[in-house]
């Protein structure tokens, strides 16, 4: 059983503290947190409310800390973490600049802790079917990707739309779904193009559409957005031999694949309702197969924070390497970083990440 720490009890922070009330391997001690009213709220749950950050770092029965407060403090509370003796597990964004993430690296080397990212999007049920049927050879060789999360209610008030505290959809939902590609495609990336919107807060992004390009040239479009009303579908997948697309989380979607060529072209022009067409005129129906696709059932896709916390401890116990380091973060910090230049400097951005 270790003992864990958490310092930031807002949203996320809670959440940390229900999952692990049924996760049998850890139990919560205390919260620290700047809020008062959230310092009251874990007493009357029956954790201790420690009166400092300090103060949590240097109860000896803490094992491990999860660090969970707003972006701009996430290097120090981690270097304080880890300097106190403690393992940590970082939300993410893990920082606001590859040059903290390199700092927080210097202190695990120098401090001999461990510590890991909270990237558990990378077991949410909808990746994890895509990256099923992609590594089935169903679509053939992929060569587009495009993954959105996209609402319409804006973004919530606080700290998300305030610059210097790390706000802004690029560190909030961006970094979860450029680590998902670059977790699933094995190649360097070469280009980077961004482009964000302030549509209701002038300080942050509250949109943004990415295209990062692989040296494959395989391409995936990342885009989230705040203020779409009619949402595209969560997952579009392009092969050579077949299109793949997922609508929402719950996993409602299709396959629709060749199942021969319909290489034979009339002579005759086709007329639709648009125009005449000959390059876009229907295929023949028996040309391709449609195959559904449902939310899966087996419980490898529905372990959520619990394969985060998994991972972790058998890396303590040495039983097993960490499967979310700080080299994946850096990779995804940096594409991040060229993201902001892309957008302020209106252009592409030559990369080798």
């Amino acid at each position: 059983m270790y003992n864990v720490g958490i310092i930031g009890f807002g949203g996320m922070g809670h959440y940390h503290f229900l999952s692990m009330s049924n996760y049998s391997k850890t139990k919560v001690k205390g919260i620290f947190d700047i809020d008062p009213k959230r310092n009251e709220f874990a007493k009357s749950l029956g954790l201790t409310a420690y009166t400092s950050s300090d103060a949590l770092f240097a109860d000896p029965e803490i094992d491990i800390v999860i660090i969970a407060s707003t972006n701009d403090v996430h290097k120090e509370h981690s270097i304080n973490s880890l300097a106190a003796g403690k393992h940590v597990i970082c939300e993410k964004p893990v920082t606001i600049t590859s040059s903290d993430l390199q700092e927080i690296i210097d202190a695990a080397a120098k401090y001999q802790g461990l510590f890991t990212i909270n990237q558990n999007r990378r077991t949410n049920r909808d990746f994890l079917l895509m990256e099923e049927y992609v590594k089935k050879g169903l679509l053939g060789d992929i060569y587009a990707i495009e993954s959105r999360i996209e609402g319409s209610r804006g973004v919530p008030k606080g700290w998300r739309t305030l610059k210097a505290l790390g706000g802004g959809m690029l560190l909030d939902w961006g970094v979860h779904l450029i680590d998902q590609i670059m977790y699933m495609i094995d190649e360097k990336i070469t280009n980077v193009f961004c482009k964000m919107y302030s549509i209701h807060y002038p300080d942050v992004d509250d949109n943004f559409r990415l295209t990062l390009t692989f040296e494959s040239g395989l391409t995936a479009q990342i885009e989230v957005g705040t203020n779409n009303f009619i949402a595209h579908p969560r997952w579009y997948v392009l092969g050579k031999q077949g299109t793949l697309q997922i609508d929402d989380w719950d996993c409602n979607g299709r396959i629709v694949r060749c199942i021969n060529d319909d290489n034979t072209w009339e002579d005759e022009i086709v007329y639709t309702k648009a125009g005449p067409t000959k390059t876009m005129a229907p295929r023949c129906e028996k040309s391709t197969e449609t195959i559904k696709i449902f939310e899966p059932e087996d419980s490898e896709y529905n372990k959520g924070l619990h394969a985060v916390y998994n991972q972790f401890l058998n890396a303590i116990e040495g039983l097993d390497e960490l499967k979310i380091t700080t080299d994946q973060a850096m990779r995804v910090m940096k594409i991040i970083e060229a993201a902001f230049l892309s957008n302020d400097t209106k252009a592409a951005v030559k990369v080798n990440i």
